[in-house]
């Protein structure tokens, strides 16, 4: 049973917390863009076979959580560290999706002596070293994700336009594995976007504005085990993202899966789980 209370930071925000208790190695789960915090059902029962106690909450603007205007990717750091806190939980490993893969790295970059262990499925790479690097960063990602991500790098009132004119027709890189998998496998997928944006799409705006800008962390600082996970067949955030992370990441493993798109790569999740569970 997940409960679910909220956490008082220091700033006056407030954020929607999860918790599913019990005394085992705790995953704190970072969700994807949009999402709320709710941890990821599918993948419930691996966890209790495991052990495994799930922590996690909306990032600020999704759901209950109060907005945080010009936040970067880093300062869910201080969040986690908050939550966890609350918890009463003093070291934990992280796992993120989509927008959520760069919190989880963050998380293992900032809080090295709380993150034992850190997974980044479907996750982008940061858009100013990679492209420093000669990394194309919009190189085989579908019309629809790019140009929602241009628009982004262009600031708030770009984003806010690009979003008004969306028809909800645009190509955003899912491929037919990851239809099939939202309509069986992972339709859970479909309980956590509407709330997230009941109260409106400030939560979006805000991940993809941090996601385009400097994260606040260099992904070398990261010094424990990682674990990125990626479709081969990705059009919404190409594998390419991950390969770039993996060599600059010390020591990270690095699975690309052939035939999996950006939500089918969620089928990876038991192995996850378990890759995390032997380093807890």
């Amino acid at each position: 049973m997940i409960t679910e209370f909220g956490v008082e930071l220091g700033d006056g925000r407030l954020l929607h917390a999860y918790d599913s208790g019990g005394d085992g190695p705790v995953v704190y789960w970072h969700h994807g863009t949009p999402n709320i915090g709710e941890p990821p059902e599918p993948l419930f029962a691996a966890a209790d076979r495991l052990g495994l106690r799930w922590l996690s909450h909306s990032r600020p603007g999704y759901g209950a959580s109060s907005p945080m205007p010009g936040r970067r990717i880093g300062d869910v750091a201080a969040d986690v560290a908050a939550v966890a806190d609350a918890a009463g939980v003093t070291r934990f490993t992280v796992m993120g999706h989509s927008g959520g893969g760069a919190h989880a790295l963050a998380c293992a970059a900032l809080l090295p002596d709380r993150v034992v262990a850190a997974v980044s499925v479907s996750g982008l790479a940061p858009f100013e070293p990679s492209i420093e690097s000669g990394f194309q960063w919009y190189g085989g990602m579908a019309d629809g994700s790019a140009d929602s991500l241009r628009a982004a790098r262009e600031g708030r009132a770009a984003k806010e336009r690009s979003l008004a004119a969306a028809t909800g027709q645009e190509d955003i890189g899912f491929q037919a594995v990851d239809w099939a998998a939202l309509e069986s496998d992972w339709a859970w997928f479909d309980q956590i976007v509407p709330p997230a944006l009941l109260m409106g799409p400030g939560g979006l705006i805000d991940d993809d504005l941090a996601a385009t800008s400097a994260w606040g962390f260099e992904p070398a600082a990261i010094s424990g085990p990682v674990l990125l996970i990626h479709g081969a067949i990705d059009r919404m955030v190409p594998a390419a993202h991950a390969t770039w992370l993996s060599e600059r990441i010390a020591g990270a493993e690095l699975r690309i899966i052939p035939d999996a798109g950006h939500i089918s790569a969620m089928r990876q999740g038991v192995a996850a789980l378990e890759w995390l569970h032997a380093r807890a």
